[in-house]
């Protein structure tokens, strides 16, 4: 039987624009694995905030998952958390 839960990561990005370019890249190498993919930023007629919040729901093999949170975890700037729901 293939090892699966259901993970949440919530990224901080500290710089969003200067973080992006790093980012992006491991997003869409695990896209098989993030079934849900929210971002979150302060932005009104005024300002458009330099930091965000991205949420992720993860499903499938959890070795995926744990590479995935892994390369993010390697960027300088952002900070990882996860909840993780087992079945």
């Amino acid at each position: 039987m293939e090892n699966t839960e259901i993970r949440v990561l919530g990224i901080h990005i500290s710089h969003r624009m200067k973080e992006v370019a790093q980012i992006q890249p491991i997003l869409t190498k695990y896209g098989c694995s993030i079934k849900t993919r929210l971002g979150l930023h302060e932005v009104n007629d005024n300002v458009c905030s330099t930091s965000g919040i991205v949420l992720l729901e993860l499903i499938g093999d959890v070795n995926e998952m744990n590479k995935l949170e892994n390369e993010l975890k390697s960027i300088a700037g952002i900070d990882v958390q996860k909840m993780s729901f087992k079945g």
